[in-house]
């Protein structure tokens, strides 16, 4: 299975332009099973103050155009997130669209982040952990700030994800943080872990970038620098049973 993941250099352009040059990028690819997208990048993630105008359903243009490329390209798109519109109320929304342009997944983001951020003001928290059977396994969906609260992962887990996807737009502040919690994740659940984070400099504020694919055993398979780039692999989706079946960690669980 080929994964890319876009690292997005994001900075103060316009919505248009956000998304012609993403689906540029993708029109560069070599054939992937998989392409990820980061964390609201159409506006980018710290242009609070244009979040409430550049809204739209799941059945608005931005992802009308996606689901168009994902039929074009044959493979799934993680769209990374968006700012959701649904009746007024906003969410930061991602979408697993699938080879047919079909709408595969959707998650709502629960963790929403405070510090020095107006997301929390401005969205509303998602409720629902997602998991949902996709070709390769079974795959868990969680947004950035998701990444420091194991439970939400474990839920995954029990729900039965081998795979978790995650859009982000992490900063370089805390880039020690993003590397940690990435491998954390995958390897206490013995689980791939795929990461799209953001690059570039978005109102003033510097993406960490450094995408990366984890395998179960908590290494890096493949890591992306701080500029924008395309962070690829190849990996074997049934790495996760052999693993699993060798080392019983998940099964020795007392707290459940």
């Amino acid at each position: 299975m080929k994964v890319s993941s876009i690292q997005l250099e994001i900075s103060d352009r316009s919505k248009d332009e956000n998304i012609k040059h993403a689906l540029s990028m993708i029109d560069r690819l070599p054939d992937s099973d998989l392409i990820l997208l980061p964390e609201i990048w159409p506006s980018g993630y710290f242009s609070f103050d244009r979040y409430q105008a550049e809204s739209e359903p799941v059945d608005g243009p931005t992802i009308e155009e996606f689901r168009a490329k994902a039929r074009e390209r044959k493979c799934h798109i993680l769209m990374g997130s968006f700012v959701e519109n649904d009746s007024g109320r906003l969410y930061n929304s991602t979408l697993l669209l699938n080879p047919d342009g079909n709408i595969a997944a959707r998650y709502h983001k629960i963790h929403l982040f405070g510090y020095q951020s107006e997301e929390r003001k401005i969205l509303t928290a998602g409720e629902d952990v997602v998991v949902t059977d996709t070709t390769w396994g079974p795959s868990g969906f969680s947004t950035c700030y998701d990444l420091r609260f194991p439970e939400l992962f474990r839920r995954m887990v029990d729900k039965g994800a081998k795979f978790f996807l995650i859009p982000s737009a992490w900063p370089m502040a805390r880039l020690d943080a993003w590397r940690l919690f990435n491998r954390a994740r995958a390897h206490e659940n013995l689980a791939f872990l795929i990461s799209c984070n953001c690059a570039g400099v978005n109102a003033g504020i510097q993406y960490a970038g450094h995408s990366m694919i984890v395998d179960p055993l908590g290494q890096v398979i493949a890591e992306g620098g701080e500029k924008e780039e395309v962070v690829t692999a190849e990996i074997d989706p049934g790495f996760v049973d052999s693993t699993r079946q060798e080392l019983s960690f998940l099964d020795n669980r007392v707290f459940r």
